[in-house]
């Protein structure tokens, strides 16, 4: 083991010695890397170095039972003002972001509790239930850092100063920017947020409120008047006062009505988690990118029914096959058809950028939900134009492909075993699909390429297949492909290369009938068959494929949908999200490849990328990133905690209001008492839950939901 390598260990072992429980974290994130979370911290060196020894890079993990961290986010944030007694006396840590945790020991008595934004806006507290992650971590590519080495023990901690254990305690004005001064009775509600009544000023002068929290702060006032029942237009126009009173410089009107309108989107009982979370985000008009916070990964929802139609060919082939199937389904019917031209284009044409039409696309739907019509209808397509022998099956082994291909370098291969096969590689480790997936990896990037074949006994040279195209149309069960994904498979280039599409609910079942695939359409596919780009007796073996034209309109808009790619890209990689990265990476590529079906499918005889083509394609591949990152991100756990809070998260999306009691929630998990503990208390201080308790039947229940930001997030 290296010396870098070393530093995570050695780090972690000098905390356990100081009597700091600690564990393991994802590397560069924040995510528990243990079975129960910060529940399984521990001293034991045996322990540590196992786990940092099995994963050298893994950040570290530290409870703080028993202590107050105050977590004060963003490098130019006010907190606490003037006032900075006792804030020296002890340990600081600097965060990736330029925040500072200040780290304290609870006094006697006190059991204190972790809180979001209490004390002032983005200064948070962790306490019991909670935990933080220690130096040398590194998150986003920056790592966590001591102003001064940690040397002191736990039971050596300073207590934290009298003025700051009373906010902590509840006694302070949390819009009183460092003002730090008692609030009169009756001022503090729930969640602690200041209560304004009708006919009071609820903003006193003097407590200004900079650039960079005047949205936050303002939410968190207007929140606090929805708990006690008031109106939008009210809290709209003691909003307006607060803006004109303490906001330097105010915002505008418009943005004072936006605030007021969402804030009242809320029942009074509904309001808290929503500003507590501060999902009308943080007023970015000047705020550094340091401040601004990390979006969520919004759900695009499945692709819209618009984007499932192109004209011409594919257009046809689909009719044909709604027609025709016991249990028409419109997604199905789409990917088999647009699977069909890239296969009958492949190594014919080609974009001014030498893009190609091997395309990768799997369907997603349930048992009997009609995934066998759209094959075999491709199939006897193929057979009636003659061309029976690039029609392939099961995915045997990546040697069995690679013969097919060198036999016959255009290959549409219809599979119904996709998840069988990412299973077996994610748990089995079978090399016979690992060799599947490298030959699937590296013919996609082959197509406008010579790929050399591997060398077998008894053959002087190996062979090489020129500019192959494999056309990949695959379907899979929901549930199991999602359980057959892992974070090596979101990011070892298979996930970005396919284009994944969700079939929905089975159509009610129709008698299909027997009707002849229109003559159009054979026509169509008898073209493909006989076009040969190139000249002389190479043009088989070595084709020249058609260069098909591009409207300037359309490059333009390809453009556009690279540079928004590029952007997500960029995004993806300051979060350290490999997932994303490989993901974005792959768009423009597709909406190139896309555009280019598009065109030769409405009009084979004399294709033109245009305007239509390259925003249907933009549109399409952009839009399903997003829901293929979204849904990654809802299923796919880099350990079994984390597949386990998935889960729980998934259990409350899909339930009525989002929200279920203890009872169900827990028998719904199939988990024991104590680990579903665990899964509630990590899900609280992630903010991806609230808990409330309501008394029922002359006794309290217990009732979890959904946040606003975690209902949005992957």
């Amino acid at each position: 083991m290296g010396e870098s390598d070393g530093k995570m260990l050695k780090a972690a072992l000098r905390y356990a010695e100081l009597g700091y429980p600690v564990f393991p974290c994802v590397p560069g994130g924040k995510a528990p890397a243990t079975t129960h979370g910060f529940w399984d911290a521990t001293t034991d060196v045996n322990q540590i170095t196992a786990w940092w020894t099995a994963r050298p890079d893994a950040n570290i993990g530290m409870p703080t039972a028993g202590l107050l961290v105050v977590d004060v986010d963003g490098a130019d944030n006010p907190w606490p003002g003037d006032d900075l007694e006792g804030l020296a006396e002890c340990p600081v840590s600097l965060t990736p972001r330029g925040g500072r945790h200040y780290i304290f020991r609870q006094p006697a008595g006190k059991a204190w509790s972790s809180t979001a934004s209490r004390l002032a806006p983005k200064v948070d507290t962790r306490a019991n239930g909670g935990y933080i992650v220690l130096p040398p971590s590194v998150v986003g590519g920056k790592p966590y850092q001591w102003t001064e080495n940690l040397e002191t023990c736990p039971a050596d901690l300073p207590e934290p100063p009298a003025w700051l254990a009373a906010q902590v305690d509840g006694g302070t004005d949390l819009f009183a920017q460092g003002a730090n001064r008692p609030v009169e009775d009756g001022q503090v509600a729930a969640q602690g947020a200041p209560v304004a009544s009708q006919g009071v000023d609820p903003t006193p002068s003097g407590n200004v409120i900079p650039t960079g929290q005047r949205n936050a702060t303002l939410a968190r006032l207007g929140g606090a008047m929805r708990r006690v029942g008031m109106s939008q237009t009210e809290i709209q126009a003691a909003l307006a006062r607060a803006n004109q009173d303490r906001c330097r410089p105010p915002l505008k009107d418009r943005e004072i009505e936006r605030i007021a309108a969402s804030i009242a989107r809320y029942e009074p009982d509904q309001v808290a988690v929503a500003v507590a979370e501060n999902h009308w985000g943080q007023d970015t008009e000047t705020a550094t990118p340091a401040e601004e916070p990390v979006p969520a990964s919004v759900d695009p929802g499945p692709i819209p029914d618009e984007l499932l139609r192109i004209p011409g060919f594919v257009s046809e082939v689909m009719d044909h096959c709604l027609r025709t199937a016991p249990y028409p389904n419109l997604v199905l019917a789409f990917a088999g058809a647009l699977a069909l031209q890239a296969a009958l284009a492949g190594r014919k044409v080609r974009d001014p950028d030498d893009n190609r039409t091997n395309l990768y696309l799997l369907g997603l739907a349930l048992s009997s939900a009609g995934k066998d019509r759209p094959r075999k209808l491709n199939t006897e397509i193929l057979h009636e134009v003659g061309l029976s022998g690039q029609v392939g099956g099961g995915l045997a082994s990546g040697e069995g492909l690679q013969d097919a291909l060198f036999t016959e370098p255009t290959m549409l291969f219809q599979t119904d075993e996709i998840d069988g096969m990412l299973q077996s590689i994610n748990k089995a480790r079978d090399a016979r699909h690992e060799n599947i997936m490298g030959t699937l990896l590296t013919m996609f990037s082959s197509a406008n390429s010579i790929f050399p074949m591997r060398r077998r006994a008894g053959r002087d040279a190996p062979g090489a297949i020129d500019q192959p195209c494999l056309v990949l149309f695959g379907t899979a069960i929901p549930n199991h492909f999602y359980d057959a994904l892992s974070e090596r498979m979101l990011t070892n280039g298979f996930f970005a290369r396919t284009i994944i599409l969700e079939c929905g609910t089975r159509s009610h079942g129709k008698a299909p009938g027997i009707h002849p695939v229109p003559d159009r359409v054979v026509e169509t596919a008898r073209w493909w068959a006989d076009f040969r780009p190139g000249t002389g007796n190479l043009q088989d073996w070595h084709p020249v494929p058609l260069i098909v034209p591009q409207t300037e309109a359309a490059r333009t808009i390809l453009d556009e949908a690279r540079g928004e790619a590029e952007q997500e890209y960029a995004r993806a990689e300051s979060l350290s999200d490999s997932a994303g990265t490989a993901l974005w990476g792959r768009v423009a590529e597709h909406a190139r490849k896309l555009a280019l079906v598009y065109a030769v499918s409405e009009n084979h005889q004399a294709p033109e990328i245009g305007r239509d083509a390259a925003v249907w394609a933009s549109s399409f591949a952009i839009h399903q990133a997003r829901r293929m990152l979204f849904m990654a991100q809802s299923h796919v756990a880099e350990n079994p905690f984390q597949a386990e809070c998935l889960k729980l998260l998934r259990k409350l999306r899909a339930a009525p209001g989002r929200e279920l009691s203890h009872s169900v929630l827990l028998k719904r998990m199939k988990v024991d008492a104590k680990t579903f503990r665990v899964l509630v208390s990590t899900l609280e201080q992630r903010g991806d839950i609230a808990t409330r308790t309501e008394i029922i039947s002359g006794g309290g229940g217990q009732f979890y939901r959904l946040t606003e930001k975690a209902a949005t997030a992957g």
